[in-house]
């Protein structure tokens, strides 16, 4: 079963976590999604999946810097694993994680919570434009363990009052997920 490890939780130029990325371990097969500076994937990844189909350029220049794999919208596929790309709104991409019976989902940026994160074992999702409505349409569409990423504006105050979502839970860099 694969391991997920969240490699940062910001929204972009958060002054507090490093940009929000993915890194999911099969085995020896290291696939990196989103990320950058300070939360890029390890330069030995097979992979590394963007949700914005022109790549940011610091990503490339990252790419570039470090002989690492060209940052793309793409699927993934080894063995039983399969990572594929679906639209998420406006030119965007999240991708939903599937290892046999288990699935899981990156959907950090979306205009609505996607209706294909329903049934996941586990997402990763932002807040959206609402984050009670993210929250509820998660819950509707029964997935099971919600964990929020790109964290910032708002959220960021009820962090540091120690609020809790009113369903999933607060993303944290460095932290590792079985789907």
């Amino acid at each position: 079963m694969p391991r997920l490890i969240l490699l940062g939780v910001g929204a972009a130029g958060s002054p507090r976590f490093a940009p929000a990325g993915l890194l999911i371990e099969y085995g020896h097969t290291r696939v990196g999604i989103d990320g950058g500076a300070g939360s890029e994937p390890p330069e030995t990844v097979d992979a590394w999946l963007v949700r914005e189909g022109g790549a940011h350029a610091d990503l490339r220049r990252i790419a570039r810097e470090t002989g690492m794999c060209e940052p793309a919208v793409a699927p993934f596929r080894h063995g039983p694993l399969h990572v594929d790309p679906l639209p998420a709104g406006a030119g965007v991409y999240g991708y939903r994680i599937v290892s046999g019976h288990r699935t899981a989902v990156w959907a950090p940026e979306f205009t609505a919570f996607p209706d294909w994160a329903g049934h996941a074992d586990l997402a990763f999702a932002g807040t959206g434009p609402d984050l009670a409505a993210t929250a509820a349409a998660a819950r509707r569409l029964e997935v099971r363990r919600l964990v929020f990423v790109l964290l910032g504006g708002p959220v960021l105050a009820a962090l540091d009052a120690g609020t809790d979502p009113p369903f999933g839970e607060w993303g944290e860099e460095g932290g590792q997920y079985r789907m």
